[in-house]
């Protein structure tokens, strides 16, 4: 429940608290006080849209702060919520939603004091307060409302989850068909230019290392004279061709022999023989290495004009299909599995053709089911709004009605094909007989502003038993309904509360509504040091009496005796 609501710099809201109580909240005053400001702000905090117009005068931020009461059932429900974005409160029972308004336009939303997104602000809302503002009730008159009001009575939200999650695999499958029974030229032209690339590439048998093997081979055929120069001239210079000039590895054996006496004489410097010794054995392995080079080595100019040629034509597929010879594999095996998958699209047409007829099987059984379970609570659905429509005045016959749509591509139901989405095959709407012998029509066409907002309380008064959500606030609600209606009215929503569980707030202008309140707040506006304000004050017993008489129009004795019965004969009304 919401246990208290603080609102700062919100239109003409300077600074306004109310601690609301777990029953029935009702909120009284003259037009223009600030009540629906202050539902403004319940539908701000709750994720609802903002903007800088909504801020107090001379204000740089607005404040909207609001305390909620969890039970067992709603912190199972919100827990997991909070959990997986690190929200908790150190008091699992409480939880406090924060939403500040800039004058810059832009918005910061919170729970239990930390930073969320707006989105997450509004998706926990949803499960904590249900609005219905000023002409919310007129929604009603659509017929696109009336089905998820239907389902929320018959309890079937598992079986509809079940039949989206089928619907959508169809639509998956049906997409992938549509695509393969694209236009058949292009199709066509698409297959030559594929069986092309791959066979070009293929052609070419590629290698991952090739073209880098390629380049060094490329590079020393060219150079092969200069190789051939160098080489030899290191061997020269390592070996030695001349008796009369010493080799460097004739000078390295003398100071190799000279170095072996000093290390005679000085064993400590036994370890440089070792390494000078090392050295003398490097370069013979380089002379060695050298020498194999050189005679390795030949001028070959067809090889030469082999590997240019070779290295062209990779330049060629790298423009084509890619900047590397990686890349253009890549796309060769891409290229390759369309051009199978487009040979192999009969085989999967005929695959996915049976697939979609199992799914419009499958999915007919699930809609013909959750048909059934809309029916049956369709009946107890007719009876519990009549019942409640007869305790608000209204001789009505209230009535659900089911159509379906045949279509040669439907789903298959029996021996029938139905149009289905989502939600199934069932197209319902409520009818109305506001006059006893009249046949039952759609609501927009036979009930008046007052009537409709009665048949909003009865369906609301019906769906109370199955609806979670824990707080519920109506604006106005008594509007086209006259005070001989307004005590019933009353005494349905103190019924929400008290039977239903749930914490109703109103807005209301009826006195004898007004009078089945468990807490009741004055909401008036006063000017003060020039600047205008609202505030709202709760009423203890004598207050009350004299707010109402005031709602009946006038301050007089006789005014304040009918106040007081009102509120004598709710409270016993409600002790009963």
């Amino acid at each position: 429940m919401l246990s208290e609501l603080s609102i700062r710099n919100l239109a003409i809201i300077e600074d306004l608290t109310l601690p609301l109580a777990a029953g029935f909240n009702v909120l009284t005053g003259e037009t223009g006080a600030g009540k629906s400001i202050i539902l403004d702000a319940m539908m701000l905090v709750l994720g609802g849209r903002a903007d800088a117009s909504l801020l107090r005068s001379g204000s740089e931020t607005a404040h909207i702060e609001a305390t909620f009461k969890l039970d067992s059932t709603l912190q199972q429900t919100i827990k997991p919520i909070l959990e997986n974005e690190a929200l908790e409160s150190e008091a699992p029972d409480e939880l406090l939603l924060t939403r500040i308004i800039k004058s810059t336009g832009r918005t910061v939303s919170r729970i239990n004091g930390n930073t969320v997104s707006t989105r997450l602000l509004k998706q926990v809302g949803e499960s904590l307060i249900d609005i219905h503002g000023q002409g919310a009730h007129l929604g009603l008159l659509q017929p696109r409302s009336h089905l998820p009001l239907l389902d929320r009575y018959a309890g079937c939200v598992a079986e509809q989850v079940a039949l989206a999650e089928r619907v959508t695999a169809l639509r998956q499958l049906e997409s992938e068909l549509a695509s393969l029974q694209q236009d058949e030229r292009t199709l066509a032209q698409r297959v030559d230019m594929l069986t092309y690339q791959v066979q070009e590439i293929e052609t070419a048998n590629l290698q991952p290392d090739e073209e880098d093997e390629l380049k060094g081979e490329r590079n020393r055929l060219a150079n092969a004279e200069q190789l051939s120069n160098s080489a030899a001239a290191t061997t020269v210079l390592l070996l030695g061709t001349d008796d009369d000039v010493p080799s460097a590895i004739d000078l390295i054996g003398q100071a190799e022999r000279a170095l072996a006496t000093l290390a005679k004489l000085d064993e400590e410097k036994a370890p440089l023989l070792a390494q000078l010794q090392g050295v003398a054995s490097e370069l013979n392995d380089v002379a060695a290495d050298v020498q194999a080079y050189q005679e390795g080595l030949e001028f070959n100019p067809d090889r030469l004009n082999e590997i240019e040629g070779r290295l062209e034509q990779i330049s060629t597929l790298k423009r084509k299909y890619g900047e590397s010879v990686t890349q253009i594999l890549a796309f060769h095996a891409k290229a390759a599995a369309e051009l199978a998958a487009i040979q192999q699209s009969d085989v999967r047409k005929n695959e996915l053709t049976a697939a979609i007829d199992r799914h419009l099987h499958d999915i007919g059984r699930y809609a013909q089911t959750l048909s059934k379970t809309r029916q049956n609570a369709a009946a107890h659905l007719q009876k519990a709004v009549e019942g409640q429509l007869g305790e608000l005045r209204m001789n009505a016959r209230f009535a659900v009605d089911f159509q379906v749509e045949a279509t040669v591509d439907g789903a298959y139901v029996a021996d029938e094909r139905y149009a289905f989405d989502k939600t199934g095959i069932d197209k319902v709407e409520f009818l109305l007989s506001a006059n006893p012998g009249e046949p039952p029509r759609p609501l927009a066409k036979v009930a008046s502003g007052g009537e409709t907002a009665r048949i909003m309380l009865a369906l609301k008064t019906a769906l109370a038993q199955v609806d979670e959500t824990p707080t519920l606030i109506f604006d106005e609600i008594d509007q086209g309904i006259g005070g001989r209606i307004g005590e019933v009215v009353g005494r349905k929503l103190w019924g929400l509360a008290a039977a239903g569980g749930h914490q109703v707030i109103v807005v209301t202008h009826l006195p004898q509504l007004a009078g089945y309140g468990d807490r009741h707040f004055h909401i008036r506006k006063e000017v003060v040091a020039g600047r205008t304000r609202t505030n709202a004050t709760a009423l203890d017993y004598h207050a009350r009496v004299h707010e109402l008489a005031a709602m009946l129009g006038t301050d007089s004795e006789h005014a304040i005796g009918g106040a007081a019965a009102i509120l004598d004969n709710a409270t016993r009304v409600k002790q009963v």
